[in-house]
This record gives structure tokens, C-alpha cells and sequence, in this order.
């Protein structure tokens, strides 16, 4: 019987912290916020406007409603227009330093399965999303 050889199809060279982006060179600031107790048709709004799919809502513990988060509350049959964000908000969220090397948000939205960070020094200073770790790579 033979052996095979296993090869990786791409070989990585180590990178030295020089070489590395972090957060806070790629995160999208001023960060857009909301009250919790805005309309989600207010959000929808806000996130259309601004171009973006996310809006921190600034409660304790930490929150954000995205585009998915109002998908989701549609696909339920709820209604938008007599929802507060509140009603819809992801709570409990994972967030980033703005320190932190981009491989290892990468690493974060893979586990959590998210596609946005609140990236957080003390208080919020901005938001990174998958969109902003992909246009990096490329």
C-alpha cells in the first residue's frame, strides 16, 4: 500500500504584528446608535439611510438590531410598524477591543456566527462588520 502525501494547497508564512491590521484601522465610525425604545420602522430607516445593516442600541447590558433581527421578527409574522427595537434587539453581544488583530474577529463571527461587532474602549467607538473584514482580505 502506498502512502499519500497530504500537501496544503496554500502555504501561510507567519505574519509579525507589523504586518497586522487591527480593528481599529478598518472600523466604521462615527458609530450610529438608536434608543430602545425607537420604532423598528425608525431603525430600518436610519440603517437605510446610512447605508449600514446595523445600529447600536445603547442599554445594559449591551444590544444591537440589525437587518437580520428585523428579517427575522417579519418572517415570525410580526408585525414592524408596532414594534420598538426593543421587541427585536439582539442583547448580551459579543464586542471587539479596538486593538484586536482582524484574524481574530474573523474568528469571533465564525464561533458567535455574527456579522457585526461593536467595537468597544470603555464606550462604544465604533462597529467592524464581516463586510469590513472581507474588503480587507481583498
Amino acid at each position: 500500500m502506498r502512502e499519500t502525501l497530504m500537501v496544503p494547497a496554500v502555504v501561510c508564512f507567519p505574519m509579525t504584528s507589523d504586518d497586522r491590521t487591527i480593528v481599529e484601522d478598518v472600523m466604521s465610525t462615527p458609530l450610529e446608535t438608536i434608543a430602545a425604545d425607537a420604532t423598528v420602522m425608525e431603525a430600518t430607516r436610519r440603517m437605510r439611510e446610512k447605508d449600514i445593516n446595523a445600529l447600536v442600541v445603547r442599554t445594559t447590558p449591551r444590544a444591537i438590531i440589525s437587518s437580520t433581527d428585523v428579517l427575522d421578527a417579519v418572517s415570525e409574522g410580526k408585525d414592524p410598524t408596532g414594534l420598538e427595537v426593543a421587541d427585536v434587539m439582539t442583547t448580551d453581544v459579543e464586542t471587539a477591543a479596538p486593538d484586536l488583530y482582524m484574524e481574530e474577529v474573523a474568528a469571533m463571527m465564525t464561533t458567535y456566527g455574527i456579522k457585526h461587532l461593536p467595537v468597544v474602549d470603555d464606550d462604544y467607538v465604533g462597529m467592524v462588520s464581516s463586510t469590513d473584514v472581507t474588503a480587507h482580505l481583498s
